[in-house]
């Protein structure tokens, strides 16, 4: 999608005009070059209340020689915030049809620089398709184009925020391709293979591969054993963006299981197909990265992703193993379907030598949570009350929710009842399994230095195994992968 600004008034294309709920007629400041016969039919749909412009609502107008219209609904204008104008955006994509032609003139009516952005963003982040495996796309259409006019004097400022949030959606738009490409062709070594060949887009990137050979003689036993049943081999993918810097800066993680099948401990054959998003968490790391390169930001971030295909064979690994991580901890897998956790185990360890401000490991990692939250809000823990609020606050400032979940001491002490090793990999009974999930990755953050009683480094996870697919009710997204939380990373960092 093309999105230009300008502070004209002329009409390309398609007109889209958002309104309030209780507007009764086209306001001055909409008629303005507008064809009499498709003013008039507005004002009669508006004042008969055919149109209610209600919330996220839309409504196409054929004018024949006057031109053609698309109404769409912000709600009451009491809540009509940066949320109501992206989502009303989302809704305009999601509703058009060809007959509405690729040029679109979107014009506001005393609109904030900021909501006429957002309402640009929610366009951006909606204008996505998986289409590459179509040989034949009936519904494909061109790109489009769209225009944003604004009043004399905020097309500067209005330009630079839509172009750093187009900036932002290429990194949401990486994250869905990423989740969406099918499991035959997003394997650990193409998922490695791609960031390589992204990094050469960046003077100030660099991307590190540790190989299947490098990860077993480093001792990432964790990384090691889910991937070994598989032919195609387990890496650790390692972001490094202006690593020059002096200073510490954030560090993210991501769970990068490009195909679950459970393993020896098989799940069932239905739906089994959507394990290709078990990736998630790593394209959602992958994504943020993207955002914060094509936007120029100008700090320290380092990002680690833990990549593997979770198969059964002759040689992978079983129930009952006993397993040696990075950390020397050694871990009782009584069930290699909770096999997340184990790569991320080796992922927060190596996190440290890089000696962080802060940590945060992102996971499509349990049904439970799900189960907890639905499709509605991401599940978020931390050893650090602050840090978890900033975190949940930089979700809703871009309406993105992560729930605070608890980290209570019960949970730790039911992750670490082995007889026989230092940790197990599935909690003793079948309640509370995303919060015994975030208890087992909590002994694999590291104190400042390794130290036993160093400095805290502020850690959190997010459980995003209910919001990275199949939430119905994002409009951000038609279907697929969402690219969930690429922009409240985007956010929290850049915010400092």
């Amino acid at each position: 999608m093309k999105v230009s600004v300008s502070p004209g008034h002329n009409i390309n294309g398609t007109l889209i005009m958002p309104f309030f709920e209780g507007t009764e007629s086209v306001p001055d400041m909409h008629a303005e070059g507008m064809h009499t016969a498709l003013k008039s039919q507005i004002n009669m749909v508006l004042n008969d209340g055919d149109f209610k412009s209600k919330a996220k609502s839309t409504m196409s107008l054929m004018g024949g020689d006057g031109g053609k219209a698309m109404l769409v609904g912000l709600g009451k204008e009491s809540d009509a915030d940066v949320h109501a104008y992206r989502k009303a955006g989302a809704s305009v994509v999601a509703s058009r049809k060809k007959a509405h032609g690729t040029e679109l003139t979107v014009r506001f009516s005393g609109a904030s620089v900021e909501c006429m952005a957002a309402f640009s963003e929610g366009m951006m982040l909606r204008d996505y398709s998986f289409d590459r495996y179509k040989a034949i796309d009936e519904d494909k259409e061109d790109e489009l184009d769209v225009r944003v006019t604004c009043d004399v004097g905020q097309e500067t400022e209005l330009s630079a925020l839509i172009l750093t949030l187009s900036g932002v959606t290429s990194g949401v738009h990486l994250s869905r391709d990423l989740g969406n490409m099918p499991p035959n062709d997003m394997y650990p070594e193409a998922f490695a293979d791609q960031a390589w060949e992204w990094a050469k887009d960046y003077d100030n990137v660099v991307v590190t591969i540790i190989n299947y050979d490098q990860a077993v003689k480093a001792g990432m036993g964790g990384l090691v054993a889910v991937g070994m049943g598989s032919s195609r081999k387990p890496c650790m993918v390692i972001f490094e963006l202006n690593a020059d810097l002096t200073g510490r800066g954030p560090m993210l993680v991501g769970k990068g299981i490009t195909f679950d099948t459970g393993g020896i401990s098989l799940k069932p054959g239905a739906n089994m197909d959507e394990m290709k998003y078990d990736m998630g968490g790593s394209a959602t790391v992958f994504g943020t990265m993207q955002a914060l390169a094509a936007t120029g930001f100008a700090g320290k971030v380092t990002a680690i992703t833990c990549m593997a295909e979770n198969m059964p064979a002759a040689n992978a690994q079983r129930p009952g193993d006993v397993i040696t991580t990075l950390s020397g901890k050694t871990i009782e897998v009584l069930n290699t379907d909770a096999e997340g956790r184990l790569v991320l185990a080796d992922g927060l360890w190596k996190a440290a030598e890089f000696d962080p401000e802060y940590i945060i490991d992102f996971a499509t990692l349990t049904g439970a949570c799900v189960v907890a939250l639905g499709h509605e809000a991401t599940g978020l823990w931390s050893n650090d009350d602050d840090f978890r609020t900033r975190i949940h606050e930089a979700g809703n400032a871009v309406d993105e929710l992560a729930w605070p979940m608890p980290l209570l001491p019960a949970f730790e002490k039911e992750m670490t009842d082995s007889k026989i090793a230092d940790t197990r990999n599935l909690g003793a009974g079948r309640y509370g399994g995303a919060n015994t999930a975030a208890a087992f990755l909590k002994q694999f953050v590291p104190n400042r230095d390794y130290e036993k009683d160093g400095e805290t480094i502020p850690w959190a996870h997010m459980d995003i195994a209910g919001t990275y697919w199949g939430s119905k009710t994002n409009t951000m997204v038609g279907n697929g992968a969402t690219g969930i939380h690429v922009r409240t990373m985007y956010h929290l960092i850049t915010n400092g």
